[in-house]
């Protein structure tokens, strides 16, 4: 099992440079958990890529749709005390810290990509490409 932020989701169904690293994860461990957030944040993605006329509406709704099928059963309210005190020791947003609080409850590693993530928190996180070599 691992916490996948909302990037790596997004990575995994919408074309980017690491569309492969996010599926070679998924190969590697497809017991992907996150946050209830993911799907507002997915969401705005998807609609900005609406916006720049990458996505049309059709491919969005499909996308989303079989995001969210991925991810049934493994989305979780974290507890805002926990998340409010990650936010005290560190400089990330309560949004990067609920993935965080996640983690630290399922006690599985956070693959992200955020610098700052990866930086504030080194011991419950792990950049995707470490965890795909």
């Amino acid at each position: 099992m691992i916490v996948v932020d909302t990037n790596i989701i997004c990575y995994r169904w919408i074309a980017s440079p690491y569309a492969s690293a996010a599926d070679a994860a998924w190969q590697r461990d497809s017991d992907w958990i996150a946050p209830m957030l993911w799907r507002s944040e997915f969401r705005n993605a998807l609609a900005g890529a609406m916006r720049q006329r990458s996505l049309t509406v059709e491919s969005v709704l499909e996308i989303a749709s079989l995001a969210e099928a991925m991810m049934a059963g493994n989305e979780f309210v974290v507890s805002t005390e926990i998340v409010m005190r990650l936010v005290a020791g560190s400089d990330c947003s309560a949004y990067d810290c609920e993935f965080v609080a996640l983690a630290q409850e399922h006690r599985a590693p956070l693959v992200t990509m955020d610098r700052q993530l990866l930086r504030d928190f080194p011991h419950q996180t792990i950049a995707l490409q470490k965890f795909v070599r």
